[in-house]
């Protein structure tokens, strides 16, 4: 039943990350990322010259990921709330990069993490987002897909993959001021807020808690075949404290382990 909790908590993989160019340092690890085996110790760029060739990303209408959007979660003793929706997302902070350490690694949303991919880590944007950045040190500009979270230094506002450090310029120095803005393409939708309640192997178990769940709430509840497991939902809410109530309710009957995530 705590399965997709767990899955969920361990894909909350750390992002942050120090350069391995002209100034080195190691990322630090947070809690979701503790126990995880990297092929190197030390992050930094693939052997060769920067690329200077990119393939245009065209942003496309995606569906949320399962495992990327939990209503909030924790890293080193600070809470992140994910937004519903990337609309009017605009911010200016530090950019920084990641690359041969986490490269193929699984990332927050469930992809393979590609440094040769125009993609970045982003804290609170919904997954997959699509942002424009800008570096605001030379004018140059990359659109990216953010399917991972970070970066979790208080002054850095973006993780991205080598290949969009390389395009915007961040090479080698390692980091540089940014604008990130949302791109919103058309026929995304605001997430709602839903409770997993269970997760099981048949749909016999995952109908029996559908009719426990039935008689101690009003709100919609159905199963959801992902794989090969039988997902017991609730929802969708238009808050966060509608979830925050129901859990708590939950809880209450016996219905322990239940989380709150965003689709």
């Amino acid at each position: 039943m705590r399965f997709l909790l767990l899955l969920t908590v361990l894909l909350l993989s750390s992002c942050q990350s120090n350069l391995q160019t002209a100034q080195t340092g190691n990322k630090q690890a947070s809690p979701a990322s503790k126990g995880r085996v990297y092929p190197q110790e030390k992050d930094g760029a693939p052997l060769g010259p920067i690329p200077s060739f990119f393939k245009k990303l065209i942003p496309i209408h995606e569906p949320y990921s399962r495992y990327g959007n939990p209503d909030s979660y924790r890293v080193a003793g600070r809470q992140y709330t994910i937004l519903q929706t990337a609309s009017g997302y605009k911010a200016r902070g530090i950019a920084s990069w990641y690359g041969t350490k986490f490269h193929k690694q699984r990332t927050s949303s469930g992809d393979a993490f590609d440094m040769y991919a125009m993609t970045a880590a982003h804290k609170t944007l919904p997954l997959p987002s699509y942002v424009r950045v800008k570096n605001l040190e030379n004018g140059r500009e990359a659109v990216l897909r953010v399917n991972d979270r970070g970066p979790f230094r208080h002054d850095r506002i973006i993780d991205l993959s080598y290949a969009a450090a390389a395009k915007l310029g961040l090479l080698p120095k390692g980091t540089a001021r940014v604008e990130v803005e949302s791109i919103v393409p058309a026929g995304s939708k605001v997430a709602h807020y839903y409770i997993q309640a269970g997760a099981f192997n048949t749909s016999k178990s995952a109908d029996e808690l559908r009719r426990k769940l039935i008689k101690l709430t009003s709100s919609r509840v159905f199963v959801e075949k992902y794989q090969r497991r039988y997902l017991v939902k609730v929802g969708p809410f238009a808050a966060k404290s509608m979830t925050t109530n129901l859990q708590k309710q939950l809880a209450l009957n016996g219905v322990k382990g239940s989380f709150s995530m965003l689709q």
